[in-house]
């Protein structure tokens, strides 16, 4: 093999494929990333993570097409720090040379026929906004556990019915769901997957600012696999098994009341209160008629309290709840007014955006927040 690049797409190509590299590899061959070029000019990379696996193409010279493989972190950490030149890549008798100006530096390759290969979707795919699907993820995936053995719990539960795609994620203590639009192939469709929700985030970052994204669901019913394309790059994701639980009916289906804040300013608030507030300990919201107070702190060493202005639909409730949870809710939401619905103080309350203060809220983000029951 011996191809020329220019130095930032194939800089920019090794380190995106290289991400998917796992950390600790079960085996050394998978900390590997794949080099194919073909005659036509089209230089593949590929890395492999049994959860996930990433490809992408590029176009440069292709002087000689040939396959290898090469310790793929090695590689991206090397490529970024060479000057901006053309890099010359050429492979014989086990080994990858690199040429970049007066920089060189030769690489020993790794087995490639152990190397398993790329998994093949056939089903039935759709497009979705890039962005949109980008911002839904961010969103929902804050309510994920991080809680490995618990495998549904750390999965986004995706559904799909046609036009219509949601996102569900829960670590038991908060519950958050965003819906929006696709463009799938069959406007009948209709599926309900699981993916690990930091594999997803992940996918969704990478890809979703890049443009419109392929979504391919598998359907043949043996690799268990979600893909997911844009521009010339591709992620393919092991799904995982299990029926996820039923969590739609915990949002109530009417409320006694609601507050309207100023998302910023009660964010703000939050972060200074959190400076105070002991581990494990809550903050208080304290709504009563044009304010919100909030308190933190319940030692001898701080306390802050600070009184935000605020619209209440009710009689004055006091409410508690996980500062970072509370604030990781807060931080999902791009809308600059926050609407936090309540049945009651020791029920859950459902924490939506909208666009004023005077605007019905925007419902196809909905974060539901358990509060704490024991405060001051």
């Amino acid at each position: 093999m011996k191809i020329r690049c220019e130095h930032d797409v194939f800089s920019e190509a090794v380190t995106w494929a290289a991400r998917t590299i796992p950390t600790r590899p079960s085996l050394p061959i998978l900390s590997g990333i794949k080099l194919d070029a073909s005659e036509d000019g089209t230089i593949a990379l590929s890395s492999y993570d049994p959860d996930i696996t990433s490809y992408v193409e590029i176009f440069g010279e292709v002087i000689e097409p040939g396959t290898i493989l090469i310790h793929g972190r090695l590689l991206s950490e090397y490529v970024r720090a060479l000057p901006k030149q053309q890099i010359l890549l050429s492979s014989e008798g086990g080994k990858l040379d690199i040429v970049c100006g007066s920089s060189r530096m030769s690489m020993t390759s790794m087995p490639i026929e152990d190397y398993p290969q790329q998994a093949e979707l056939n089903g039935l795919s759709g497009t979705i906004n890039g962005a949109d699907f980008h911002n839904a993820v961010a969103q929902t995936v804050v309510a994920a556990s991080n809680d490995d053995t618990l495998p549904l719990l750390v999965s986004l539960c995706i559904e799909i019915k046609g036009e219509k795609i949601s996102l569900t994620a829960t670590d038991r203590y908060r519950l958050a769901i965003s819906e929006l639009s696709w463009k799938p192939e069959d406007p009948t469709m209709e599926a309900k997957i699981l993916v690990r929700g930091s594999r997803l985030s992940d996918i969704a970052k990478s890809l979703g600012t890049i443009g419109d994204v392929k979504i391919t669901l598998d359907t043949s019913g043996r690799t268990g696999m979600i893909g997911f394309e844009t521009r010339g790059r591709k992620n393919i994701a092991r799904l995982i098994d299990g029926d996820y639980p039923q969590v739609r009916q915990l949002f109530p289906d009417s409320f006694n009341g609601y507050a309207v804040v100023d998302r910023i300013a009660m964010l703000d608030a939050l972060k200074r209160a959190r400076l105070v507030v002991e581990k494990h300990a809550a903050v208080v919201l304290n709504f009563v008629e044009g304010q919100l107070i909030l308190r933190g702190g319940q030692n001898d060493n701080a306390q802050t309290s600070e009184e935000i202005e605020a619209y209440l639909s009710c009689d004055p409730i006091t409410m508690a709840f996980n500062p970072s949870y509370l604030q990781d809710g807060l931080t999902s939401l791009s809308d600059p007014y926050v609407r936090l619905s309540f049945t009651s103080e020791s029920r859950p309350v459902v924490i939506t955006g909208q666009d004023d203060k005077d605007s019905e809220d925007n419902t196809d983000y909905r974060l539901l927040l358990m509060p704490i029951h024991q405060y001051k």
